[in-house]
């Protein structure tokens, strides 16, 4: 018997399929020579810090640093079943060999080595490697399965990661959480990210706007356009002087122009166009195009490449002439692809680009939800667009003089519109139209001007503009940002540069949000007060992209088996030493940075000193103030009314507070009454209740 074991169930399922394994039994499938199994996810992780002694169950300064010597493997709680059904398999006598076919890349070796190590096998790996879930691509990576020993280089790489990412996560997260008694996650990929955000709030808060003028002449019909004039009296002087002077066309220059085809989407980009298009998280994307993946009907989403393989040219050839009769916009359109445009082996690492399946063949689009819809449509789009010709145009610009200044006219004519009409026609079919990359480029054809050619007493105008600050951060934005992030410090072949991976930086998105650091407001992406203090308390060690990279170019000579993984933990205990030792303690007024602001309730009537709302009453933050309100005063428990912060707001505010639904002791029903606040500076506050008929009742 032959043990498959996949990443997950759906995954198993649909390999089980393909090889003709049917016999379903408790945690595996059965049949045909075959035990296919799965993993859910990430099975088994490394233990949390308590699991190394109990000194560090409780986070303190005087535990840091936290450098496991022996490293200890936790199976996760929900998913010990699993483990045990894999071990189980594993071990039995009837099973000869074990084929790892989890995810091709990095992280699907780790989740599959972490359950055969900590399960003890010892029996010979062989490696399944594909990109797509359909039968023929399964079958034919059944039929080239790789030896297990190959990968070990990548293994001992994502080990190294995940060791390196405790050891630096761990040990800073509790330094910085203890120093300022407050919850702070730091971790290699999301403090960098985070610190883009902060950086990109800090330009816009302090950029200040700035008005600016054009003189624009009116030239048979072009405009043609000064340069900016910083003060209104020039812009207004100069537009006098050319309205009685002559324009003379200065220069000419006609020049065609090509703009190529987009690439094929990677995860990142893909999910940057859902983003900017539908407004979808990047985790919405992943998650979508992850279940299409499921489906058969698209290829491996977590992919860094945007070039498919040498060999794929009949596949392409194919899947697009089904899209030309799938995709309703493409219908009567004559399209011939040039797919070699697309092909480049080299720039394939673990996963070629995202693309439909054949499995469309048999798919209703119809039926599909419409969010996955979307995606598959999308990719779809994308696989046209970028075999269509290239998209040509003539660009004109002319200069002319006037009153001794230069103006200048822009435009284009289109040539041949090759894959703009393509993307012209996918996005007519959308709901809600997303701006263009070039809604700003002028599309107006020029004139055919001529130089020396003159234009007596042009009419002339003036135009006031002002500097825009940069724009927020959305995650089609941050995505790019966090794609490009240290890229200049990253070894070329990094097998991952920039920020985290395509899988893994919605992940991160997600953290920041949960975490309280960012919030999303529309589709813009705001640090909050948390996350601009964390930043600023931080090194420049762990808010700066180099990390990662210099991380990244370390961990590619590991998976290629030319550097020492021993030696890149060593140096990363060694900065863990030197980050706490960086910090022994803080002032009185840093450790108050992240003291939680509590939120004012009104102004206390003795001193005017802010109310804040305790566990037991609402007290006034002025010690040498007596003045409280209990929220369980007999007043308004024999009442039966909560003393709600509402109540005591409105007191404050206005002395008094209307309230429905007043208990009466004496009559045992219930009235609408106004409690007036009767504070006599005693004790204890008092208070009063009057009804409609202006009765007053203590």
């Amino acid at each position: 018997m032959i043990l498959v074991i996949a990443e997950k169930p759906s995954v198993a399922q649909t390999i089980a399929a393909a090889l003709g394994v049917k016999e379903k039994k408790d945690g595996y499938i059965k049949g045909n020579g075959y035990l296919v199994s799965w993993c859910v996810g990430h099975l088994i992780g490394l233990s949390e810090a308590a699991a190394y002694g109990e000194q560090y169950r409780k986070w303190s300064y005087d535990s840091l640093p936290i450098l496991p010597q022996e490293w200890k493997y936790t199976v996760a709680a929900d998913k010990r079943a699993q483990f045990a059904t894999l071990k189980d398999l594993m071990h039995r006598e009837d099973v000869s060999e074990v084929v790892n076919a989890c995810d091709a890349g990095r992280e699907g070796e780790l989740i599959f080595r972490f359950v055969y190590e900590v399960a003890g096998c010892k029996k010979p790996i062989r490696r399944l490697w594909i990109s797509s879930m359909e039968t023929g691509a399964i079958r034919n990576g059944f039929d080239n399965l790789k030896n297990g020993q190959d990968y070990d280089p990548l293994y001992s790489s994502a080990l190294c990661r995940a060791k390196a990412d405790w050891i630096i996560g761990i040990n800073a997260t509790r330094l910085f959480s203890v120093l300022y008694n407050h919850t702070l996650n730091v971790g290699r990929v999301q403090t960098p990210t985070l610190k883009m955000l902060v950086d990109r709030d800090a330009a816009i808060s302090t950029f200040k706007k700035e008005k600016y003028y054009h003189v624009r002449l009116s030239l048979s019909g072009a405009e043609a356009v000064s340069k900016r004039f910083p003060a209104a009296d020039e812009a207004q002087a100069l537009k006098k002087s050319c309205e009685t002077s002559q324009a003379v066309c200065t220069s000419l220059v006609k020049e065609k122009k090509t703009a190529a085809p987009p690439k094929l989407f990677d995860l990142t980009s893909l999910q940057r166009e859902t983003n900017r298009i539908y407004g979808y998280t990047a985790k919405q994307t992943l998650d979508l195009a992850q279940t299409l993946y499921e489906k058969k009907l698209l290829t491996y989403p977590r992919t860094d490449s945007a070039f498919l393989t040498d060999d794929m040219g009949g596949t392409a050839q194919s899947i697009i002439a089904l899209l030309c009769g799938k995709l309703p916009f493409m219908a009567g359109v004559s399209f011939t692809p040039e797919v070699s445009r697309v092909l480049n082996s080299k720039k394939v690492s673990d996963h070629h680009a995202i693309i439909p399946t054949m499995e469309l063949s048999k798919a209703d689009l119809a039926a599909l939800p419409e969010s996955e819809r979307n995606i598959l449509t999308l990719a779809g789009a994308r696989l046209l667009m970028a075999t269509a010709e290239p998209h040509s145009f003539e660009a004109v610009m002319a200069v002319f003089s006037c009153a001794d200044h230069e103006f200048t006219a822009k435009g284009k004519a289109i040539i041949a519109a090759g894959w703009k009409d393509m993307e012209r026609l996918y996005r007519v079919t959308l709901k809600k139209k997303p701006d263009s990359d070039d809604e700003n480029e002028l599309v107006l054809d020029v004139p055919d001007f001529t130089e020396g050619q003159t234009f007596e007493n042009p009419a002339a105008k003036v135009t006031e503009h002002e500097t825009t600050p940069p724009k927020p951060h959305n995650e089609a934005s941050l995505l790019s940002a966090m794609e490009r992030a240290g890229n200049e410090d990253t070894d070329p072949d990094a097998e991952r540069r920039g920020l985290g991976t395509p899988a893994t930086r919605a992940a991160v998105i997600e953290k920041l949000v949960k975490g309280g650091f960012i919030e999303r407001k529309g589709k813009q992406l705001l640090p909050t007060k948390d996350g601009t203090n964390l930043v600023c308390v931080l090194p420049d060690s762990l808010t700066s992209p180099q990390l990662t990279a210099a991380w990244e170019n370390n961990l590619t000579q590991i998976a290629k088996g030319n550097a020492d993984p021993d030696e890149f933990l060593s140096g990363i205990e060694a900065m863990a030493r030197e980050l706490v030792k960086a910090y022994p303690f803080l002032s009185d007024t840093d450790k108050e940075r992240f003291k939680e602001e509590k939120p004012v309730i009104g102004k206390c009537p003795r001193c005017g000193e802010n109310v804040y709302e305790g566990r037991k009453n609402y007290y006034c933050s002025n010690k040498e103030c007596s003045f409280a309100m209990w929220k369980n005063d007999r007043f308004f428990e024999e009442r039966k009314t909560a003393f709600t912060p509402k109540i005591a707001a409105t007191l404050l505010k206005s002395g008094k507070a209307k309230i429905k639904k007043l208990y009466s002791p004496k009559t045992g029903k219930t009235y609408e009454g106004t409690v007036l606040l009767a504070d006599t500076g005693g004790k204890y506050v008092n208070y009063k209740v009057t009804i409609s008929k202006g009765k007053e009742l203590e």
